[in-house]
């Protein structure tokens, strides 16, 4: 009988991923935020207990519990630039369809931890007006496919969506942001890429993965599956205390997602999402990582160090052109359009 997801904290105390003795505190943080964690993902931690940089990640955790004053339900303002329903059109030249709320695992640091897994796959009545906005609107140019996880669905669902952003002619590309191929490689089959080509329509693939570890043999394949069909594949990775936060352990990861034709692409300071202070970085730490990873690494491996601005600013790279530490604790952040805003770094 094949393996199942874990998705109860009795299931990870069982699997010695959680102590027992947490077992009332952890059902407290389930009842607030989603548990899942895939066999692909439970076969990574090499190491028992939720210090695993790879358990860290899905494992829950007391720490959880403890909300700061800065955290916030919608951390990077997603419903701040939502038209219609399971639509952000934040920039002018793109949109992000929420095609889905489901993932194949919870991350215990995610940014839409508020939402996902709540309302499963979008309607059609809100799949129909929000590619009614993308038709109606001729600057877009480019959709990127999020959620939860969008290779969460069937191919078929996949192909369907596809078929009709297909037929919006000023829409060029397609970007879909996605764990599957780390944490789900079997859904990575023939089906699945042949609805990742659809006629006209060029489709980019990012990956999330945060450490080396989660790259096993069988994600390994499935990323040589997609690069084989001719899918570029970048990555994103979140800088998370306990995980990453070190310039050997980025290295590693860099290099190995460069090695299965994977460019890393963003590395996202850790976003101010509820119950996730313990795993969240200060800026001055981020940059002195990135500082060291370069000359270490080449430029094909390094990512650009962001911030997504709360308040639904969009992302900002983290270098001096953009973010000028003003006192300890305090930054000036400059978005996309020119405009300034103080940002605290609640781990100064």
């Amino acid at each position: 009988m094949p393996e199942r997801p874990l998705t109860t904290v009795s299931q990870m105390i069982a699997a010695g991923l959680a102590p027992s003795g947490d077992a009332a505190r952890l059902e407290q943080v389930a009842a607030g935020f989603r548990i899942r964690m895939t066999p692909a993902m439970r076969a990574a931690v090499q190491t028992d207990g939720p210090a695993d940089p790879v358990a860290a990640q899905f494992v829950p955790d007391p720490r959880e519990l403890i909300t700061r004053p800065e955290e916030l339900a919608d951390p990077i303002g997603d419903e701040a630039h939502s038209p219609v329903p399971g639509l952000t059109h934040r920039y002018p030249d793109r949109a992000i369809l929420h095609i889905t709320r489901s993932c194949e695992v919870y991350c215990r640091f995610c940014f839409r931890r508020e939402v996902v897994g709540d309302e499963g796959t979008l309607p059609a009545r809100e799949i129909d007006a929000a590619l009614a906005h993308i038709a109606a609107t001729p600057a877009i140019r480019e959709v990127i496919l999020t959620g939860g996880d969008p290779l969460v669905l069937s191919a078929r669902r996949i192909a369907a969506v596809m078929a009709r952003l297909d037929g919006i002619a000023h829409v060029d590309l397609v970007r879909i942001h996605t764990r599957i191929p780390v944490v789900a490689p079997g859904r990575i089959d023939p089906a699945m890429l042949a609805a990742l080509r659809p006629a006209r329509l060029t489709v980019w693939l990012v990956l999330h993965s945060n450490h080396a570890n989660e790259l096993t043999p069988d994600a390994c394949a499935a990323l040589a599956r997609l690069a084989d069909a001719g899918i570029p594949l970048l990555s994103q990775t979140v800088l998370l205390r306990g995980v990453n936060a070190d310039a050997d352990t980025l290295a590693d990861l860099f290099r190995a997602l460069i090695r299965n034709r994977v460019k890393p692409y963003y590395l996202h300071h850790c976003d101010l999402a509820r119950g996730t202070g313990h795993f969240r970085t200060s800026i001055t730490e981020g940059q002195e990582i990135m500082a060291r990873l370069r000359g270490r690494i080449s430029g094909t491996c390094l990512p650009q160090y962001v911030l997504d601005l709360p308040g639904g600013h969009g992302k900002v790279p983290l270098d001096p052109g953009h973010a000028q530490q003003v006192a300890p604790g305090r930054w000036l952040i400059r978005d996309w359009r020119g405009k300034t805003h103080d940002y605290r770094d609640p781990d100064a």
